[in-house]
């Protein structure tokens, strides 16, 4: 499958393949937009990518609006111009698996793969003509980003944010460049703030001219080729330039075009470009901002985005993107980048066979491994070097599963935890890096991280005691309910198969307080291998919603007992100053709020 060259041409091709839903009805990109898009995007498969053609802001047609592009499997395969998201992952596994030549003939090999290496370099822009991204040049008093759609995504959200931008920077010397996707406030006619967040590559660009005192020029694309928007996701190695990735999935380079008011290259066939600087000292309040966790991230000081000029084309496309409650578009993105860096995995740890990133656990939250076991501790060691790997440093809890074991049968996972789980020798507690969005966590950007080995013991480990768990007759059900009936907090229960949900308000308890009253009562053991408690608005008979909060509200070193017999006992609830929490806990996104 060949990829495309610019938006347009990706959504052609999405129409011909009946990929794509055509809005002429008038729609304001305020809220409306976003409502839409959300309700396809929950639809099974993604839904279909949307083109609103009849978008009304302040009572004036603004240009069309595209949403949801990437948000399927095989839309986020087309971006790549691969059959399938494996196929992918094949690409980069094949590419990586060169070896030196071991003869002459061998040279000849090597070269001509090289050479189809070079090819994928960025290549400038050489034709008489302007760039298609340059067809349309406003500079000065011209510049006004209310021209461009930008969209309120949600009804609590500090204003409208540009979601899908390509930011690119480089090193005060001009030796590294970086492409990144960070969000973008609208302050004014000219002004954005600039959500880098600390652990990104712009933002260690940022800190370079800080400590020259220089401003920092800075360029953002707009709907660009479909693989470099994605590349602008994708979570390469500092130095690496994501233009490298975009040129590779196409099979040739990204054409660029130097920018009019400062020296950077963008991709010559974005439908928007906005050009400009950021001032080293200056900051403005961001936010807040429904985001991809599902939740609102809180106002803080930003860097702010000057512009210089804003060029298009004659008549271009906006390009936005919806991130909130999963499943959304960027878990297709996520998908993509699941298995695209299987292989560089590998690279550094070939034990790894396969993993998977439920959407639930937001990609950082929740990573599930299968590794060929070779030698004691060898999962301890998984998990010591995955939070060293990158963005992997980010993520909180990671399970380890044999090689035979697919890791994303989550029935599988929970038949093996339910039945072999021993927490004296299972857990792996660790402490470190987290993202920013991470909510759960008493202090912010970092915290607790737990691995659980659900590997095969081998002779040289601890063995695992038996389990010899029963499933709860109603009896024993009935006892349980009768429990918590005595106990006002409790509202609801829902059990399944070694496992109980419960829906609680906390009033002036804590989490830990309501989680040791169940596992003192001792009517779980042998029986369940895990209860929790969730807030009272959470609907405890949905399971991925219940993983959601799980997920994202634990905090393993807070949040998780473990009793005797083995049950774990976790608070997925909110949390508050009884907690020991003392930061702002976010709110959910809702449209009904």
């Amino acid at each position: 499958m060949k990829a495309c060259d610019n938006l347009n041409e990706f959504i052609e091709l999405l129409e011909s393949e009946g990929e794509l839903l055509r809005i002429g009805e008038e729609i304001s990109p305020e809220i409306e937009i976003s409502k839409i898009t959300d309700a396809e995007s929950k639809k099974p498969g993604g839904g279909k990518a949307l083109l609103f053609t009849n978008v009304v802001d302040g009572g004036k047609r603004k240009f069309n609006v595209a949403t949801n592009l990437f948000g399927s499997e095989k839309r986020m395969a087309m971006a790549l111009g691969v059959g399938n998201l494996e196929e992918a992952g094949n690409r980069i596994s094949e590419l990586i698996k060169t070896r030196p030549p071991k003869s002459f003939s061998e040279i000849f090999g090597l070269a001509k793969s090289a050479l189809s290496i070079l090819k994928t370099s960025p290549r400038k822009w050489n034709k008489k003509a302007p760039p298609p991204c340059q067809e349309v040049v406003k500079l000065g008093d011209e510049i006004d980003i209310g021209d461009i759609p930008v969209l309120k995504c949600w009804p609590h959200d500090g204003g409208r944010f540009i979601t899908l931008p390509l930011v690119f920077t480089q090193s005060p010397d001009g030796s590294e460049k970086n492409l990144g996707m960070y969000r973008l406030q609208v302050f004014d006619k000219n002004t954005t703030g600039m959500h880098w967040h600390i652990h990104k590559d712009a933002s260690h660009h940022f800190g370079e001219y800080s400590k020259i005192g220089k401003r920092m020029p800075v360029s953002v694309a707009i709907g660009a080729d479909p693989a470099t928007i994605y590349a602008a996701t994708a979570p390469m190695p500092r130095g690496i330039y994501e233009l490298l990735l975009a040129g590779f999935f196409r099979g040739k380079g990204v054409k660029t075009a130097k920018c009019i008011t400062n020296d950077i290259e963008v991709p010559a066939e974005s439908e928007f470009i906005l050009e400009g600087y950021v001032d080293v000292d200056e900051r403005r309040l961001e936010g807040p901002f429904g985001d991809h966790t599902g939740y609102y991230s809180q106002a803080d000081m930003y860097p702010v985005f000057h512009l210089t000029a804003l060029t298009h084309r004659r008549n271009p496309t906006y390009c936005a993107t919806l991130v909130g409650p999963p499943p959304m578009e960027d878990c297709y993105m996520a998908k993509a980048t699941e298995r695209i860096f299987l292989p560089m995995l590998r690279m550094v740890m070939p034990e790894i066979s396969n993993y998977f990133l439920p959407w639930e656990g937001v990609f950082h939250n929740i990573c599930i491994v299968s590794i060929k076991k070779e030698y004691p501790a060898h999962a301890q060691k998984l998990f010591s070097g995955l939070w060293g790997q990158g963005q992997m440093g980010f993520c909180k809890a990671i399970v380890a599963v044999d090689a035979d074991v697919n890791p994303k049968d989550l029935s599988a996972i929970w038949k093996l935890f339910a039945e072999k789980f021993d927490a004296a020798r299972d857990v792996f507690l660790s402490y470190g890096v987290l993202d920013v969005l991470d909510h759960s966590s008493p202090t912010p950007l970092m915290g607790a991280k737990i691995g659980i080995d659900l590997t095969t013991p081998r002779e040289e480990e601890p063995q695992r005691k038996a389990s010899n768990l029963k499933i709860a007759d109603d009896r024993r059900l009935g006892e349980i309910r009768n429990f918590i009936r005595e106990d006002a907090c409790f509202k609801n229960c829902e059990f399944l198969p070694y496992f109980a949900a419960f829906s609680i308000e906390k009033g002036e308890q804590n989490g830990r307080q309501i989680l040791h009253k169940l596992a003192n009562s001792k009517l779980f053991d042998g029986y369940f291998r895990a209860a929790i408690i969730f807030d009272a608005d959470i609907d405890i008979s949905n399971k991925s919603k219940m993983l959601w909060k799980v997920f994202n509200n634990t905090d393993p070193s807070r949040d998780i007992i473990f009793s005797e017999s083995n049950c774990a006992f976790v608070d997925a609830c909110k949390k508050n100053s009884a907690d020991g929490y003392l930061r702002e806990w976010p709110d959910d996104l809702s449209f009904d709020k």
